[in-house]
């Protein structure tokens, strides 16, 4: 006799924590995540529907497979992923577990899902997040982003947290570190920005106006240089 654990009916979508690298569409229209381990070829919408990463006819989370969103209820041990090294470039999402899931000791195993919240970390020198930059990396269609600070952003395809956070919609709130939301939709309405939000989009104008002044101050030494010769 097999033994049914008890349905659960929740009264409000249970909360769980993971984390997931930034990804911005090819023609900087959309933005989402991607998994760091099994799904993670496909990434996701802040609001989105998992699918059966082994192509098989059945839905999410099917009890002998191992498909579907995947969460822990504890939010230090979806942190404590952070610290690897394979992961550090990760940002840290907070979700609702939508639909039919299947709960674990450590977390749930889902259908559903929507991204409440991304913290993203401090850039790789150690300062403070201005952007999210082309991590050198992605998938078909899909750029990998990271974390950047103004003076490491030069050159590289960025965008600030305020506008990805625009671009993947449903709400989305950007952290940077441990400080308050960096955009969102609030009483003031999407184009409602708040000085978080002005000074980040404020840091990344100041990075791309510093490129831009050094390239043309290497085409004005080309240029004084390269004249006729007698």
């Amino acid at each position: 006799m097999r033994l049914r654990l008890p349905t659960e009916r929740p009264t409000e979508p249970p909360t769980g924590y993971k984390i997931a690298h930034p990804v911005l569409s090819q023609d900087g229209t959309r933005a989402g995540f991607t998994g760091v381990s099994l799904g993670g070829a496909l990434p996701y919408a802040v609001v989105d529907d998992a699918s059966c990463v082994y192509g098989r006819r059945h839905r999410p989370p099917a009890r002998l497979c191992d498909c579907g969103f995947h969460c822990v209820h504890d939010r230090a041990a979806a942190e404590a992923l952070l610290t690897t090294t394979e992961h550090r470039t990760a940002v840290l999402l907070e979700v609702s577990v939508l639909g039919v899931y299947i709960r674990f000791e450590r977390g749930f195993r889902y259908a559903r899902q929507r991204v409440r919240t991304a913290t993203v970390g401090p850039c790789a020198c150690g300062a403070s997040p201005a952007a999210l930059a082309d991590a050198g990396w992605g998938r078909p269609g899909w750029r990998g982003l990271t974390a950047g600070c103004p003076l490491c952003l030069r050159g590289r395809t960025s965008v600030s947290l305020a506008s990805f956070a625009r671009l993947a919609g449903e709400g989305l709130r950007m952290v940077a570190g441990g400080t308050a939301p960096a955009a969102g939709v609030g009483p003031a309405g999407p184009e409602g920005l708040g000085v978080p939000e002005l000074v980040a989009e404020a840091a990344l104008l100041q990075a791309r106006l510093d490129w831009f002044q050094t390239q043309l101050a290497r085409l004005g030494e080309r240029g004084a240089g390269g004249g006729p010769k007698g």
